[in-house]
């Protein structure tokens, strides 16, 4: 699988490079750089993987929170800069349910295919399900509730005053897991992981990262650019573009790591990067970008109701898959129907 994201990187950048400069086909380009920017989310994914195992679970954990989501955050940034907000909203929910449906569903359908029934901690997995579910119901929900009775001035304060709490938030229950419980919710198959040798040293990890992310920023910009005219070309909304097309390009390296660990039957790794990674998203990325929105034009933390309903099912259905500390094929089936029924629905809206 490495050597196919390698492949693909070697093939990807020059023709990004090259294609811009000729001014190719905007579909076209479209292709290339979501091709590319999953390349590089890989080799971002495997840096911060390799820093995780040297310098430590705390600083470790901080890296992934800074990195995980580097692709995604990225090219939200320069949507918001372009003024494509209805985009960085979109893509928020499409990771969400990428992540918990997608993601996951496909994890567990894999893996359910080699092993009949795969076991994993479920007090971890009702602790990362309780954080999600707190999440978006605080971070998404509240400021639905109240936006219609607010002036647009109160709601601008009351989503910056909800992105500084849930960074706190967020930080603090990184220092819960990864110091004062340390240790209390792992499963055999993070104590598995952690016995293994970082795939590279420091020194190559942190170079790696590095250049992975400017190519990543380059790369990130000229995508946002054809966003607008390949979906005046191809008829799809903003909305499907966010929803479907960069949530699911930003989230590439995460669900390929989900399925080869649910293939290894690693059931324990495989949660928390398919929920824990969405409770990211809630709790970091959206209010990072809100307070980066006050650069541009301001992005105010208030999805639409179908994003918002389609999120709350994504949740509670993950919820109910999830509680009883198994799973098979079938209820990956069910999450994956779940997803390809929600992509529909945002296609044709």
């Amino acid at each position: 699988m490495n050597r196919l994201f390698f492949i693909l990187m070697l093939i990807g950048v020059p023709l990004s490079i090259v294609g811009h400069v000729l001014k190719w086909n905007d579909i076209m380009m479209f292709v290339f750089y979501c091709v590319t920017i999953i390349s590089l989310a890989n080799y971002i994914r495997r840096s911060t993987e390799s820093l995780a195992a040297v310098v430590g679970d705390t600083v470790g954990g901080l890296l992934n929170a800074t990195f995980g989501n580097a692709a995604e955050i990225i090219i939200s940034f320069f949507a918001l800069r372009e003024g494509l907000n209805t985009v960085v909203i979109s893509s928020i929910t499409g990771v969400v349910l990428v992540n918990l449906l997608f993601a996951g569903g496909l994890s567990i359908l894999i893996g359910g295919l080699r092993f009949k029934r795969q076991n994993f901690n479920v007090f971890k997995a009702r602790h990362n399900t309780g954080l999600l579910m707190f999440a978006i119901a605080v971070t998404f929900v509240l400021p639905f509730i109240f936006a219609k009775r607010m002036s647009t001035e109160n709601m601008h304060f009351l989503s910056t005053a909800f992105a500084i709490v849930m960074i706190l938030l967020y930080l603090l229950a990184l220092f819960f897991k990864l110091v004062t419980h340390k240790g209390a919710y792992v499963g055999e198959g993070e104590a598995q992981l952690e016995t293994e040798k970082p795939e590279w040293s420091m020194g190559k990890a942190m170079l790696i990262l590095g250049a992975a992310t400017v190519v990543l920023g380059y790369i990130s910009e000229k995508l946002v650019g054809t966003i607008e005219p390949v979906g005046n070309a191809l008829g799809w909304s903003d909305v499907f573009i966010g929803i479907i097309v960069v949530a699911v390009v930003g989230s590439a390296a995460e669900y390929v790591s989900a399925i080869y660990m649910a293939y290894q039957n690693r059931m324990d790794v495989m949660m928390e990067i398919a929920i824990g990674s969405t409770v990211q998203t809630a709790m970091f990325v959206a209010p990072v970008l809100v307070l980066v929105s006050w650069l541009y034009t301001f992005l105010p933390l208030v999805f639409n109701t179908t994003e918002l309903v389609a999120m709350i099912i994504a949740v509670l259905m993950t919820i109910s898959i999830t509680n009883d500390g198994d799973t098979n094929w079938f209820e990956g089936a069910l999450l994956i129907g779940t997803y390809i029924a929600m992509a529909f629905c945002f296609y044709l809206i």
